[in-house]
């Protein structure tokens, strides 16, 4: 299939990743270029260069809008639209068979684009109100949307979705995330930065149960590093810097436990996965879609609990490292992943999609 993949364009698609968004949307355009498909990435310029990029935006918009200084500004909402707009005209003029939309903007949603051009929306977030009318009034029979979860499903469509959409848990390429088969005793974080995500809290949780913790991640909010972050660092906490994949799996294949601090209602929560693959067991805020996710795999506390997550770690650190292994090769590999996704391409060009398993 000739396949347009549209991501969001407010960080590179290139490792070290910022987060999850870029990492799914990395190894989208990566995995179904393996299976053989010619695929476009329509993304920021300054993406890897080893996809064939049709550039949204020359560069990635943080560089040219910093998001803290930038929310909703009104040159910011220009720039972004003129470079969705002019993207969503070229996708419509490209001869392809469909089109995996991972950008959150409204545009790829009209249902006069994706008359022309089958395509799958793959919502990343929690609903909010700046997209949240246009992701309810777009589902059609050429046009069918994912959540990460079910969790995710409920929060968009809380008196139940319509058949246009289904939970397409995120996969990762276990080749890429090796077995530990033997931990340190110590425990990892790994995230963007930000209050949502909650270093903090496992810091202060980490220092606590008297397990060393190293932290790991872009420093996205400098203000709230330099406030809530920074003065954790030492006795026993660590910051370990962004990494990108291969140098990150090689920390956590030697540490015994992941912490999993999320502070919004996080849709799914990819670097938990990622360290289950490694066979870290997971002691985790019970928040969002991460009991979903994590399982038997983890512990778990009740959001904002230091005390309780700490006690979660302790108990997490316990269980063998084959359980959190285990759950990934069962539930959220690679291929089980892109097996649907081929499934979903097929389903919006011949106008009906199955719902996911």
């Amino acid at each position: 299939m000739r396949i347009a993949i549209l991501g969001h364009v407010r960080q590179r698609i290139a490792q070290p990743f910022a987060g999850g968004m870029e990492a799914h949307c990395w190894h989208l355009a990566a995995g179904l270029t393996e299976r053989g498909h010619d695929v476009v990435l329509f993304a920021s310029g300054d993406s890897d260069p080893r996809f064939t990029i049709d550039p949204v935006l020359a560069e990635h918009y943080e560089r040219t809008f910093p998001w803290a200084e930038h929310r909703g500004s009104a040159p910011l909402i220009a720039h972004v639209d003129a470079g969705y707009g002019a993207a969503c005209d070229r996708i419509a003029a490209g001869g392809f068979d469909v089109v995996h939309n991972n950008s959150l903007h409204r545009f790829p949603l009209e249902r006069r684009r994706t008359a022309l051009v089958p395509t799958v929306t793959s919502l990343h977030v929690p609903p909010y109100d700046a997209l949240h009318s246009f992701v309810t009034a777009s589902p059609s029979p050429h046009h069918h949307l994912t959540v990460t979860s079910e969790r995710q499903r409920t929060a968009w469509w809380p008196g139940g979705a319509p058949p246009e959409v289904s939970v397409l848990h995120n996969g990762i390429d276990i080749r890429r995330w090796p077995f530990g088969a033997h931990g340190n005793g110590e425990a990892a974080w790994c995230g963007r930065i930000t209050p949502n995500k909650g270093p903090h809290l496992a810091a202060r949780a980490a220092r606590a149960a008297g397990i060393a913790l190293t932290l790991f991640g872009a420093i996205e909010d400098p203000d709230y590093w330099t406030a809530e972050v920074e003065p954790l660092v030492g006795d026993g906490v660590t910051y370990g810097g962004h990494r990108d994949a291969e140098a990150l799996a090689e920390e956590l294949a030697r540490m015994s436990l992941f912490v999993f601090t999320p502070c919004w209602d996080e849709p799914f929560g990819l670097v938990a996965a990622e360290a289950m693959a490694c066979g870290l067991p997971v002691a985790a805020f019970d928040m969002g879609a991460a009991r979903e996710v994590v399982g038997e795999a983890g512990r778990f506390a009740p959001p904002g609990d230091v005390a309780a997550l700490a006690d979660a770690m302790r108990a997490a650190i316990a269980i063998p490292r084959s359980v959190p292994r285990d759950r990934v090769e069962r539930c959220f590999t690679h291929d089980r992943w892109l097996d649907r996704c081929e499934a979903l391409y097929h389903g919006v060009i011949e106008g009906k999609v199955k719902q996911a398993a």
